[in-house]
């Protein structure tokens, strides 16, 4: 895959109600590269309302997934199958505390495409809040759209 890529993120927590629920989705371009056996994948993103932006790390290996931001809003998350993580995630407006306990975490690799799912039981502020999915996937910039 080239250092400059499509990452496509697709989200959606399930809070019981199988209506009415759309996934958060972000296209944006970014940069990759690959290092001691780990996909990494980087790109920036603004805040309406706000001048300072966000800087997002996205770590993928067999282990796992870690989701890292940077800036105006900060958090460490990491998504590993059958362990429960705590973070705190830190936005202008105060800090909450989040538990992420992990299902499934699925890695599939190709030449020019990466693609990684998560499943993971959501709690905040050690409430039990959804049952979500994530999904990250990135591409050469060249090799066109992702199909949806």
């Amino acid at each position: 895959m080239t250092k400059d890529v499509l990452i496509r993120i697709v989200g959606l927590q399930s809070l019981g109600e199988a209506d009415g629920q759309e996934p958060i989705e972000l296209v944006i371009g970014g940069e990759y590269y690959y290092q001691n056996g780990s996909h990494y994948l980087r790109y920036e993103e603004m805040v309406e309302g706000f001048n300072e932006k966000t800087i997002n790390y996205i770590k993928i290996s067999p282990k796992g997934v870690e989701v890292r931001k940077k800036g105006l809003i900060n958090v460490h998350m990491v998504f590993e199958k059958e362990k429960k993580n705590v973070t705190y995630y830190a936005t202008p407006f105060g800090n909450i505390e989040m538990g992420i306990s992990a299902a499934r975490v699925h890695l599939q690799e190709g030449i020019d495409h990466l693609n990684a799912k998560v499943d993971y039981a959501l709690e905040m502020n050690g409430e039990y809040v959804a049952d979500c999915f994530l999904t990250i996937e990135a591409q050469s910039k060249d090799a066109g759209h992702f199909e949806i």
